[in-house]
């Protein structure tokens, strides 16, 4: 039975590995234009851009939950000391990545917001 332990950790590892390679981090768009001097066409545009980025950071969020989900240990008990630290360590490092792609995200869809609300308030033309 305990000949199955490192048999299942190492497919767990294989399993995150392949997720890994499929987990593509995506590019955020070019900054979004100045609120106060954009045209329609060009805020319409970086909309598209920002709604476009948003899903692909999802999916790439999704992929490292995957991949979060592949690397954590069924029943930790059965691990040895090694193979729970080496868990945890991938644990911690798809923890930081989901943590810095969801900072990116709101940093960059909330600048687009707040250049879309100058756009708004401009009187019309």
């Amino acid at each position: 039975m305990k000949a199955w332990i490192p048999l299942t950790l190492v497919l767990a590892l294989g399993a995150a590995a392949h997720a890994r390679a499929t987990c593509i981090y995506p590019q955020a768009p070019a900054a979004p234009p100045d609120g106060a001097t954009a045209t329609k066409d060009q805020m319409v545009e970086a909309a598209h851009d920002f709604k476009r980025y948003n899903g692909e950071m999802n999916a790439y969020l999704d992929c490292i939950k995957l991949e979060r989900d592949a690397v954590t240990p069924k029943d930790p008990k059965k691990l040895t000391a090694e193979e729970r630290k080496a868990a945890e360590e991938q644990e911690k490092v798809l923890d930081q990545k989901n943590n810095a792609a969801v900072d990116e995200l709101t940093a960059a869809v909330g600048h687009f917001n707040e250049q879309l609300k100058i756009f708004k308030a401009r009187p019309p033309q």
